[in-house]
């Protein structure tokens, strides 16, 4: 069993990372002061080919699996930029995968390859206010008219919709009350954001001020036929397909903006001098920063094993969520540390470890809970009966 990276793996990772030195710590302290989309950013990686790192190539993309899109958001969060930079990105990487996967040949001719040349941004609009992780249970109603549907509804927590061309959007074809399981009646659309027919509201959060979320509400959009994934109704069984590749890059993420955390704090630990020595030769500092480390790693770990099960088509529920649940966990101790590491200094911005600890709480959050995480486990690992 082999855990390093392979030659292709390191080139990958050292490319990403080359780029990432262009967006130093002051570019991402002004992004998240000020706010503004890094387009910048975002059209650097689309330059050089990386936005479609798991598009297949015969639509522009690189053709790569999970475990390379891991390594590159890992090491753009890694880099500083953190979840400011991961989510610029994030949906290129795992959310057009129902149009790889169920998509017709000319669909896929027509939707992927702008994303990966960056010209078009999508957002992924599932979310609603009153069901949350309940996706079952989405109300956004699709009516079928002739050639078009007509969509009307709201949907919540849309990440990039301020800047966003299209969004892949999942809605109600069939009431809930005729469908005989509840996974049916959901469709999977892929389709222009008319601004004329979605209102697009910008929520003001925590963090991650440049990576904008929304709620929409969308008042009789209509969506050409040939703008539907796949079947009429299948829509959630689609969405499942990426779910478990978000959770792994949600994980490498946060392993990423954890190490970055560590890493400042020992510098500042062995810089920062009182009572006539470096606070760093004190085992209260250090033994928290070496368990941080050890935890980063272990989720690490986790996460590797999840990519390479879905890189080989194999299950890889177990493991993504695990991934996800650990690397949360992990990278939130981690950027805790980091600030109580700095002591007064982490409460101020020009550190940059507090910005850290208000986007680990990302990964923590999505896009599953981790309380959702460990029932899931516990039914499907361990055999526990359904507790929700």
């Amino acid at each position: 069993m082999d855990f390093s990276l392979s030659s292709e793996q390191e080139t990958i990772r050292d490319a990403i990372a080359k780029i990432c030195e262009r967006f130093d710590d002051q570019y991402w302290l002004e992004k998240d002061t000020h706010g503004d989309f890094p387009y910048d950013f975002h059209q650097a990686l689309a330059k050089d080919g990386w936005l479609g790192i798991c598009i297949p190539e015969e639509y522009g993309g690189s053709g790569l699996g999970i475990t390379e899109a891991a390594i590159m958001m890992q090491t753009i969060s890694r880099s500083g930029a953190g979840l400011s930079g991961a989510s610029a990105v994030h949906m290129n990487i795992f959310g057009l995968n129902p149009v790889v996967q169920f998509g017709t040949e000319e669909q896929k001719q027509r939707m992927l390859p702008p994303l990966v040349q960056g010209i078009e941004k999508a957002c992924f609009a599932v979310t609603e206010p009153n069901t949350g992780l309940n996706t079952t249970q989405l109300k956004v109603k699709a009516e079928r008219q002739g050639d078009h549907y007509v969509l009307s509804g709201a949907k919540v927590w849309i990440s990039t919709a301020q800047v966003a061309e299209k969004m892949l959007i999942l809605a109600r074809t069939t009431p809930l009350e005729e469908v005989t399981k509840h996974t049916e009646g959901l469709s999977l659309f892929y389709t222009t954001l008319d601004r004329d027919f979605v209102r697009v509201q910008e929520i003001d959060k925590m963090g991650r001020k440049c990576v904008d979320s929304n709620e929409l509400f969308i008042d009789n959009l209509k969506v050409p036929v040939e703008d539907r994934i796949g079947e009429e109704g299948k829509g959630f069984t689609y969405i499942l397909h990426g779910m478990n590749a978000e959770r792994i890059l949600i994980a490498a993420e946060a392993v990423g903006l954890g190490h970055a955390a560590i890493a400042r704090a020992t510098n500042y630990a062995n810089e920062r001098v009182v009572f006539g020595r470096p606070i760093g030769k004190n085992q209260a500092v250090q033994h928290p920063l070496a368990a941080s480390w050890m935890a980063l790693e272990a989720a690490n770990l986790m996460m590797y094993n999840a990519a390479s099960l879905y890189d080989k088509g194999l299950p890889a529920g177990a493991q993504a969520n695990a991934a996800k649940y650990l690397a949360g966990e992990a990278g939130f101790k981690a950027c805790e540390t980091a600030v109580m590491t700095h002591g007064g200094f982490g409460y101020a911005k020009e550190y940059h470890v507090e910005r850290y600890l208000r986007e680990i709480l990302i990964p923590r959050i999505a896009p599953i809970s981790p309380q959702l995480v460990l029932c899931y486990i516990a039914e499907r690992v361990l055999g526990l009966p359904k507790s929700y």
